[in-house]
Formats: C-alpha cells, sequence, structure tokens
C-alpha cells in the first residue's frame, strides 16, 4: 500500500503550529485540512484524553457556531493526541483561518459551565472531561502560535 500524506511529514521537525495538511477536491468542491499541532511529536508528553475530548467539545461546538459555520466539515482530535484536525470547505491558507482559530482558543481560555454535549444522551464518554487542564493546553497552544506563527510544514519551507 502506498503510504498517506500525513505519514510523509517528518514529525521529528514538525513544531507546535497551525497548518495545512491537505487540500482534497472532488467536482467543484474543495476541502482543507488543517493540522492544529498542540505538542511537538516525539519530544513532548501527549495531551491527556480528557482534556482533548473537552477541546473537542467546546471547539466544535464554537466552531459550528461562529461566522464560518457554514464550511466547517470537521473539528477531532489526531490519534497520536498531539493535536487536532481542522476541515473546511473551501481552500484556504494557514494565515486566513488563524483568526477563528484564535477566537476559537478565547473561548474555551475563558469558558466556564457545563460543557456542551457532555451528557449520556449526547456523547459515548460524556464524563471523560477536564475543561482546567483542556483551558491549560488551548493557553499553551495560543501563545506559541502567537510567538511563531509556525503556518508551513518544516519540510515545505
Amino acid at each position: 500500500m502506498e503510504n498517506i500524506e500525513s505519514f510523509k511529514i517528518n514529525h521529528l521537525l514538525l513544531e507546535s503550529g497551525l497548518y495545512v495538511s491537505r487540500i482534497d477536491k472532488k467536482g467543484q468542491e474543495v476541502v482543507t485540512t488543517f493540522d492544529l499541532r498542540f505538542k511537538k511529536p516525539n519530544r513532548e508528553p501527549v495531551m491527556e484524553i480528557s482534556a482533548m475530548h473537552t477541546i473537542e467539545h467546546l471547539g466544535a461546538t464554537f466552531l459550528r457556531n461562529s461566522k464560518i459555520k457554514e464550511d466547517i466539515v470537521y473539528f477531532g482530535p489526531m490519534g497520536c493526541r498531539t493535536g487536532f484536525y481542522l476541515l473546511v470547505f473551501g481552500k484556504l491558507t494557514s494565515e486566513e483561518i488563524y483568526p477563528i482559530i484564535k477566537e476559537t482558543c478565547d473561548f474555551i481560555i475563558n469558558f466556564n459551565g457545563e460543557i456542551f454535549g457532555a451528557t449520556p444522551i449526547e456523547c459515548g464518554n460524556y464524563s471523560d472531561q477536564n475543561l482546567e487542564l483542556a483551558k491549560e493546553y488551548v493557553l499553551e497552544y495560543k501563545n506559541r502560535l502567537t510567538k511563531y506563527k509556525n503556518f508551513i510544514y518544516p519540510s515545505e519551507k
């Protein structure tokens, strides 16, 4: 089998950042996949699942209620637990999506209250949440984005 594109990225060079992972086109439809890389792969501890779950619930809810809600295809965690994927309709750059990612971070950092969708009716593992740790991860990620503006995969520079 052919190696998929995401496995062709040298994860030893990958920093925390906001990257275009891929752009897919079918007919006239275009979907851009963003890599929201919170942690440096294989060099930093991975994120705790409970905090990732909280980020997923809050991030997906915010994005699907934001000014680009019609363009959101998916927001969810990476299996390696170093970040998240955001899929949007349209061909966008990291610089173009950055403002809504910053807004999403601010929303999570400042969130207080019940986690959206965290009931047994709405979620298959509703009680596995950690808001305080989620806020820590998101604040660290936002600060890294603000400081380094890592928008291009190192192998593409």
